[in-house]
């Protein structure tokens, strides 16, 4: 069983002016499908095939560089493009706000220690909103690792991601990676971020 370069729920343009069409689409059928193609050499004929990409992640530190990376990439940006809708800014509510508010204080302390791990991490990665049990926590990783990972130093099921390669930003904010950041809190899809806080 191979793994499938999964629909966008919108178009290229969908996120305008946050997210700029040209680089929805080259990430998304250049960056994101490269990711798949590979993922996809990387396993095949190997007992790789056949397991989800969870279990992959899972025991990611016994299986070569290339699923961690592509299988990495293929899972983070599955997540990336569901978690993202125009939103007008709208924040989360119910049971996903209560769980932000009891483990960050606040939405706004939440914000401010996502947008802290998205600016800080050095080169390329991405940052994270992690569910630990009950509680929520902030987290950032390295290239195209994820919580999933059995080797990431925090450990958990991301529900919520943001790219911070400089891919996902570079032709509309050039190295200004902080507003792309508070821009990307334009068009979170809170719906969806509430889903996977469910499970």
């Amino acid at each position: 069983m191979s793994f499938e370069l999964p629909k966008l729920g919108y178009d290229y343009d969908s996120l305008e002016p946050y997210i700029d069409a040209r680089t929805m689409e080259i990430h998304y059928t250049k960056h994101h499908a490269a990711y798949t193609t590979n993922l996809n050499n990387a396993i095949q004929g190997t007992d790789m095939e056949g397991k989800s990409i969870e279990e992959l992640m899972a025991g990611i530190s016994k299986l070569p560089v290339a699923v961690r990376n592509n299988g990495g990439g293929f899972y983070n940006h599955n997540l990336f493009w569901t978690v993202m809708g125009y939103c007008n800014g709208e924040g989360p509510e119910g049971e996903l706000l209560k769980a932000i508010n009891d483990s960050f204080g606040s939405f706004d302390n939440f914000k401010d220690a996502f947008t802290k791990a998205a600016a800080t991490r050095f080169g390329s990665g991405w940052a994270w909103l992690v569910k630990q049990g009950d509680s929520l926590v902030v987290s950032s990783t390295p290239n195209q690792d994820n919580p999933l990972m059995d080797v990431a130093e925090v450990q958990g099921t991301p529900i919520l991601g943001l790219d911070v390669w400089e891919h996902a930003y570079y032709l509309k904010y050039q190295n200004k990676r902080p507003d792309y950041i508070e821009s990307f809190f334009k068009v979170i899809n809170w719906d969806e971020v509430a889903k996977r806080f469910k499970g």
